[in-house]
Formats: C-alpha cells, sequence, structure tokens
C-alpha cells in the first residue's frame, strides 16, 4: 500500500516535491552558515583559494540537497538507482554522478580508497562519512549534510534517512571522512 493508505503509488512527482521541500529547507538552513575568512599569503593566491573554497561548498551542498530528496527511497542490496532502491555505495555513487558529476564506483571500501581524509572536525556537506558496520573497515558510507547529521542507506529499516554522527551506534563504528572536491 502507498504512503496515502489507499494503494498509491509514491510517484516521480510526489519525488519532486519532496526534493523541492528538502532543497528550500536545506538552502535555508545554509543561508544561516558562513565559512571562516582565510587569510591571503597573496592576492593572486587568495583569489584562486576563494574562487575554489566557494566551488567545493557550492557542490558539496548540492550534493547535500541531493540526498535529501531521496530520504525514504526503498533500500536494496547492490542497488545503484532510486526506482529500483539503493544500497550505501549505490547511493552515493548515484548522488555523486547526478549531482557533482563525478564517478564513484565500488563498494564503500573502494570508494573510501579514492578520496582524501578529512578530519571529522572539517567536515563539510557532501564529504563522505564511513563506518565499520560488518567487522570489516569501511563497510558503510553516508554523505554528510551539516550539524553532525549524513544521509545513508542502511539495510536496517529499509529506507535511505538521516542519522546523526553522535548516535551510539555510528560513533562507536565512525572510520574516517573523506572529500572528493580538493
Amino acid at each position: 500500500m502507498g504512503k496515502s493508505g489507499k494503494g498509491s503509488v509514491y510517484t516521480p512527482r510526489m519525488r519532486l516535491k519532496k526534493l523541492l521541500a528538502a532543497s528550500a529547507c536545506a538552502l535555508f538552513l545554509a543561508a544561516c552558515g558562513s565559512v571562516p575568512p582565510r587569510p591571503p599569503e597573496s592576492a593572486e593566491r587568495a583569489g584562486r583559494t576563494a574562487t575554489h573554497d566557494a566551488d567545493r561548498h557550492a557542490a558539496g551542498h548540492d550534493i547535500a540537497i541531493f540526498a535529501l530528496g531521496l530520504i525514504d527511497t526503498g533500500y536494496r542490496f547492490g542497488g545503484k538507482n532510486p526506482d529500483a532502491g539503493l544500497d550505501c555505495s549505490g547511493m552515493v555513487s548515484y548522488i555523486y554522478g547526478q549531482s557533482a558529476k563525478l564517478r564513484l564506483t565500488g563498494s564503500a571500501a573502494d570508494i573510501a580508497r579514492l578520496g582524501r581524509p578529512v578530519d571529522r572536525a572539517g567536515l563539510r556537506p557532501g564529504d563522505l562519512v564511513f563506518f565499520n558496520t560488518r567487522n570489516a573497515p569501511h563497510s558503510h558510507v553516508g554523505i554528510y549534510i551539516g550539524d553532525d547529521r549524513f544521509v545513508h542507506a542502511p539495510s536496517s529499516n529499509g529506507r535511505v534517512r538521516i542519522d546523526q554522527l553522535g548516535n551510539r551506534y555510528y560513533a562507536q563504528r565512525f572510520e574516517a571522512a573523506r572529500t572528493y572536491f580538493d
């Protein structure tokens, strides 16, 4: 049975409405944040750094907004698109490909090898967070969206959802964070 209780199907139009609502919310929250200024080493370097940081910031927010639009998408082991269902690495691959035109494929561990390490304190929206959930390094991945939260496709509960990095389960299993924008 669908979400309305009348046997309806979760349509692309419903998904679009959800994406637009999530986008508006994320833009509102992003407008409240700011990036601390960095002292320039030279005028030329400062211009390149500011542009690069702004591009990374925009790309990361695009990824986070896209991820929010997939909340409640069904889980499917090996799933690589929202119509058929997503697993954690399939969700990341799909979002990065669609939103940032970056090709990240393979398992969560494969994706982890491609990124540049980031300290947990330095996480920015769009960065990836990795966990050891199956007694194997980097066995689960999610997309950081800010405020200590991440979007992921866990097999438990069968839906893409938001969780807190500080949640006891994920805090105990957190392994690494990676960025793909530098």
